[in-house]
């Protein structure tokens, strides 16, 4: 068992303060998607810290052949453990992986403490962020199906008011009901409310269609700098903290590129390796912006030791989710000024010698000029010349077209107004509907 070293967040004595965690990852040798050990166990440290409930003291590699079906460990693991888990006073243990309910009961009897696997720690984490109403609704549905599967315990956090679902702790945490029956009133109940919330938004999506701006999405892997840059092209404050899924409900904002071309940017939720099921389905509906966007940007973390293998697994959910290997995309490397002098121009070089990618830095602005150029060049869709007719009266249709800038010339009849205009067919189609 391989074990790293852990940052001391400070005394948890007589059980006070945060739940004391120790994070384990089984690398599995039997595993034909095996990733490499080290990173992933960062990966779910920091999956951890991203909850304030929480205080890891211990992080550990355990190197299996394979995984047992009753305890997923080994017998001689889990006394190993267990003698860890009671010298580093260990009230959660947190696997870097599935854990079927079989192996959380067993293992649970064994250690004497809770257990959650990486479904479970992710789904906490995104009840935790959830800040709209839809978003909050869909981490409940996705977190009754995940229970629903298992020993039903904590349920009742449906009716908290406070973030979380209570795997960690807090009311109920000792509670295991085997209420189905009470989980399944639950799930019709959100269903409901998640309807009246989907027409809500659709009268949204509708209004946003009626804006003659594109879209920009930034997607990403979880981390990848996506809020930084989104708020340094907007000015606008979204939380944007090195932490895993700082950001969870999608933000929009309006924003001028320097050509200006005006365009609506969307910051999403961080992608993330191995992402449960049921959130890649309750999401899909807050994904939406990236369904419908007219040019994605791909941000990466081009310092993380594995950008090219995150960059693998947001290209596999953007799949999953129904975007188009055809759809227009670009890439961009953020966090250069993470890398050393040398290694950041030979980063630049290497992207300016590709199509579509850019490096830059969201912190420092570095590189982000050519960026927009490109994002604006892209969305520049081809004009045409024609002359609208209007009524001398009809004043909001044409301070409409003064308004979007592409009235070139006018010619006042004795009836009407001729202006010639210089406009893209997206304008035009706006205008017909005005």
């Amino acid at each position: 068992m391989t074990r790293q070293p852990v940052s001391d967040h400070g005394d948890d004595a007589q059980g006070q303060g945060p739940m004391r965690a120790l994070v384990l990852h089984p690398d599995l040798k039997s595993d034909r998607h095996r990733r490499d050990p080290g990173p992933a166990l960062e990966e779910a440290v920091s999956l951890a810290a991203a909850l304030p409930d929480l205080f890891v003291v211990g992080a550990d590699i355990v190197r299996l052949p394979r995984a047992q079906p009753g305890l997923l460990f080994g017998t001689g693991k889990i006394a190993e453990i267990k003698e860890r888990i009671a010298d580093l006073e260990v009230g959660l243990v947190l696997i870097d992986g599935p854990v079927t309910p079989v192996q959380q009961r067993n293992l649970e009897k064994e250690w004497g403490v809770k257990l959650l696997d990486r479904t479970g720690l992710i789904l906490e984490i995104f009840a935790d962020r959830a800040a709209t109403r839809e978003g909050v609704l869909q981490v409940e549905l996705a977190a009754l199906s995940y229970q629903r599967t298992r020993l039903v315990r904590a349920w009742t956090h449906l009716e908290r008011q406070r973030g979380g679902l209570g795997f960690v702790g807090g009311p109920g945490e000792t509670q295991i009901e085997a209420d189905r029956r009470a989980i399944d009133e639950a799930v019709t109940r959100i269903r409901r409310q998640l309807a009246s919330v989907v027409k809500t938004r659709e009268l949204h999506r509708k209004a946003r269609k009626k804006v003659p701006y594109p879209i920009v999405a930034l997607v990403g892997y979880t981390n990848a700098g996506k809020s930084t840059l989104f708020n340094r092209l907007t000015g606008a404050e979204v939380l944007a903290k090195d932490m895993l899924f700082a950001t969870l409900d999608p933000t929009m904002r309006a924003v001028r590129l320097p050509d200006g071309t005006d365009i609506i940017l969307s910051d999403t939720v961080g992608f993330i390796s191995d992402l449960p099921t049921q959130l890649v389905a309750a999401f899909r509906a807050t994904l939406e912006e990236v369904l419908d966007a007219d040019l994605i940007c791909h941000v990466r973390d081009i310092s993380h030791a594995e950008t090219e293998e995150q960059a693998t697994d947001v290209a596999t959910i953007l799949r999953e989710l129904g975007v188009p290997e055809t759809a227009p995309m670009i890439e961009v490397w953020n966090k250069i000024d993470r890398l050393p002098d040398e290694q950041a121009d030979a980063v630049s070089a290497m992207a300016n010698r590709r199509e579509a990618v850019f490096a830059v830095s969201a912190l420092t602005g570095a590189g982000l000029s050519p960026m927009l150029a490109a994002i604006a060049q892209t969305l520049s869709p081809p004009r045409m010349l024609a002359d609208v007719s209007l009524p001398h009266d009809d004043g909001r249709r044409r301070a409409w077209l003064y308004g979007q800038g592409v009235v070139t010339g006018e010619v006042v009849g004795e009836d009407e107004t001729v202006l010639r205009v210089h406009w893209t067919a997206r304008q035009a189609e706006a205008f017909s509907r005005l």
